[in-house]
């Protein structure tokens, strides 16, 4: 008798295995199909382009699914920010990056920092955003330089700025400072399949990913970024920029400590 109870326990045990793996592959074969379609999505989307004269440069927050209005309306009027990034050094050691950040924005800034490095201590940010591998390799020179980055009240750092603005040792972020997140898109006027959408967004999401945790960032600062569409921004509040340690002490305080 025990050794037929024992029999039934064992064949119990393997069909309820059996059972969860079952039911594990189908969830598995769902989430692939969610995924792709939620890609291909993505990719039939225009996405935020804020060169884009039919743009806005700035899309609308996503507040419960419903569109808003920013915080805090940029003082710049948008001629500036959609025009491609410059680079002007005033006073103070103070580095102005404004604009948007197009392709080869990344190649101007090594060069400015080649010739002005020594006399550039912060690098303060107006932009809507834009090119994310550019905004990567900008925050990491910033990085090696061990500049300061700093978003002045009623400016605006959206999109990859953020990125960018990771880079500084110290990172203030004024009162009335607009910055927000949203996920990475292809902005290319040539779209993708879906596979390859899906693949290149995994990748640019890791390699993002990785960035903010290697200059400290909090991981909860690029879930909104995950969660928000394209076509709209996560706007973060002053409390959610420190909790997320994208802004630091004071920056002299945060220099003393590298």
């Amino acid at each position: 008798m025990r050794i037929g109870e024992a029999i039934g326990k064992l064949d119990e045990g393997v069909l309820m295995r059996g059972a969860f793996y079952i039911l594990l592959s189908a969830a598995a074969v769902f989430l692939v199909v969610d995924i792709r379609d939620m890609t291909a999505m993505n990719a039939a989307l225009p996405g935020f382009d804020p060169m884009h004269e039919d743009q806005p440069v700035l899309p609308p927050a996503l507040t419960e699914g419903v569109p808003a209005a920013p915080p805090v309306q940029p003082a710049s009027p948008r001629e500036v920010l959609r025009k491609p990034i410059t680079f002007e050094l005033t006073t103070g050691g103070v580095l102005l990056a404004e604009g948007t950040i197009d392709r080869g924005a990344a190649a101007r800034f090594s060069k400015e920092i080649e010739t002005r490095g020594e006399y550039v201590k912060t690098v303060t940010l107006n932009s809507p955003g834009g090119s994310v591998d550019d905004a990567l390799a900008m925050s990491k020179l910033i990085r090696d330089r061990k500049l300061d980055t700093k978003v002045a009240s009623k400016a605006l750092c959206a999109s990859s700025c953020p990125i960018v603005f990771a880079g500084g040792v110290g990172r203030l972020a004024e009162k009335d400072a607009v910055i927000g997140v949203h996920q990475v898109f292809n902005g290319a006027k040539d779209r993708p399949s879906a596979e390859q959408a899906m693949s290149a967004a995994q990748a640019t999401t890791a390699r993002v990913a990785r960035h903010l945790d290697q200059m400290g960032i909090g991981a909860g600062l690029w879930i909104h970024a995950l969660e928000t569409p394209p076509d709209r921004l996560y706007y973060l509040t002053p409390k959610e920029m420190t909790d997320f340690k994208l802004t630091t002490e004071p920056l002299a305080t945060a220099r003393k400590k590298i």
